[in-house]
């Protein structure tokens, strides 16, 4: 599938998105979404970066953000950022409530991604954690934050078994890294705090801020390991 190709309608904007047109133009009026393309007949055509940028305040929604707090968020993107950028903001933003997987059949996955799926298909995005069988081979749980970014990884011809063993590494080291940073919190904030004895609302502040700390934590990890990897990529060429 060409992305720069794809121009959606308004409709065709709001049903891969999820939302009512309503809401769409809802967005649109409070400039959370740049103003469409005139086609023929003068026809709002739609991009990719629409969709991602529309799916990305959605996800905002669901951790919480106020309309202000969306307006400030996106306003610190860049003017020009692609639908993959976009894309890699969300699945961040998803990644701070890794619970919030949805069901979906597979017409209503199709729908969403826009794209008829394969059972290749399937296996490649189930591969990647974008999605997971349930006991209806129809019906599927998904990652809105993963699903955008393995749908353009479909169309890269990477061996099933290899995404199978990348997605091993990740969550082998994701999961030391987890358990490192758990304990090195616990040791040295919580436990000295605990014994200080703490008022009940100081104590309570406390964890909210810990909360607060958590998406802070997220993107560091992701920013060190994306220059990591450039340092690898570098390093060896080949």
């Amino acid at each position: 599938m060409n992305e720069a190709a794809t121009r959606l309608t308004v409709d065709e904007l709001a049903a891969r998105a999820g939302v009512t047109v309503r809401t769409l133009r809802f967005y649109a009026t409070k400039g959370l979404l740049p103003p469409p393309e005139l086609g023929p007949r003068r026809v709002g055509l739609y991009g990719p970066e629409h969709l991602g940028r529309l799916e990305l305040i959605e996800e905002l929604q669901r951790q919480g953000l106020t309309l202000a707090a969306i307006e400030r968020y996106l306003a610190q993107l860049p003017a020009d950022i692609n639908s993959l950028d976009l894309a890699i903001h969300r699945a961040l933003v998803a990644s701070w409530t890794p619970e919030s997987a949805e069901e979906a059949t597979r017409e209503q996955l199709e729908r969403r991604t826009g794209r008829t799926l394969s059972d290749a298909d399937l296996d490649n995005l189930a591969a990647m954690g974008a999605l997971h069988r349930t006991a209806d081979p129809d019906v599927f749980k998904i990652e809105p934050g993963l699903l955008p970014l393995g749908v353009q990884v479909l169309d890269v011809p990477i061996p099933l078994e290899t995404l199978v063993a990348a997605r091993a590494v990740v969550r082998l080291h994701s999961q030391a890294t987890a358990h490192d940073l758990h304990r090195l919190f616990r040791e040295t904030v919580w436990k000295p705090y605990r014994e200080s004895s703490p008022a009940p609302e100081e104590l309570e502040r406390m964890k909210a801020l810990t909360d607060r700390i958590q998406p802070m934590v997220v993107q560091a990890l992701v920013t060190a390991f994306q220059r990591s990897l450039a340092e690898e990529l570098a390093a060896r060429p080949e």
